[in-house]
């Protein structure tokens, strides 16, 4: 007979109060998440503000409850798929594609790495298959940035596997994304390829993925970049304004 395994208690704990804001409907305040796990206000306090940092749980602005996190979804992800997300996002890729004529592209976070979902290139289809579904570090890639600067302990993720992943010069990047909303990629992830990307956002406001187009430097210059940054915004916008008016598949 197997002997039964010692349980950690921090993890346990930690564990309990996920499921917790899971069966309260995705999200609990702290009062209740102490009474319903046993835990005193303190202790499960403390448990929260880390899974907060590391991305499982975050907080709205003037909202006292706690809500589950993007790195939740996350972790599914590497074992599931996009394909639903995929579907609703495919119309608005195309339309980058045809008014940039760039490659576009459409990722999701995946543990310290991107993965790419769907790939749009309209003059090279076998290009995009070829790269669908490729993981990549998120340093230095307009995507990669984007993810950093939005999805909270992200970076702690990655410095936990590569410890010197993140410079100075990233972490000022990083925070050049936060203030203008969108990230650039001059060549530096790929000789004479540059690259620009946005956040998506869920309608709590959390980024679940990110848009980016790509293509020669020579076509693709700084100023042409940052123009083709707010058309992307504009469709995302669009896509977004569009889904909120259609609850249960009827219009409101």
């Amino acid at each position: 007979m197997s002997k039964t395994p010692k349980l950690i208690q921090s993890i346990e704990r930690a564990v309990a109060l996920l499921e917790i804001i899971a069966h309260q409907g995705g999200a609990a305040r702290l009062r209740d998440l102490a009474i319903i796990s046993g835990l005193g206000k303190t202790t499960a306090h403390n448990i929260l503000q880390t899974l907060e940092q590391l991305g499982y749980v975050h907080r709205r602005l003037g909202d006292m409850n706690y809500y589950l996190g993007g790195r939740i979804l996350n972790l599914s992800r590497i074992v599931g798929n996009d394909y639903v997300f995929r579907d609703k996002m495919r119309p608005v890729l195309e339309q980058i594609a045809r008014e940039s004529g760039a490659t576009v592209y459409f990722a999701v976070p995946s543990g310290d790495k991107a993965a790419y979902v769907d790939i749009v290139d309209l003059k090279d289809p076998l290009f995009a298959a070829s790269r669908l579904h490729d993981r990549e570090k998120l340093e230095g890639s307009s995507v990669g940035l984007v993810f950093l600067a939005f999805v909270p302990g992200l970076g702690k993720r990655v410095l936990a596997t590569r410890a010197n992943a993140l410079s100075k010069n990233i972490l000022l990047e990083i925070e050049n994304v936060r203030v203008k909303g969108y990230a650039l990629d001059l060549e530096s992830y790929r000789p004479g390829i540059n690259a620009v990307a946005i956040p998506w956002r869920e309608s709590s406001g959390e980024v679940r993925s990110s848009i980016a187009l790509s293509g020669p430097a020579a076509e693709l210059p700084r100023q042409r970049l940052i123009q083709l940054a707010w058309m992307m915004m504009k469709h995302v916008a669009s896509a977004n304004l569009e889904g909120s008016r259609s609850v249960f598949g009827k219009t409101i």
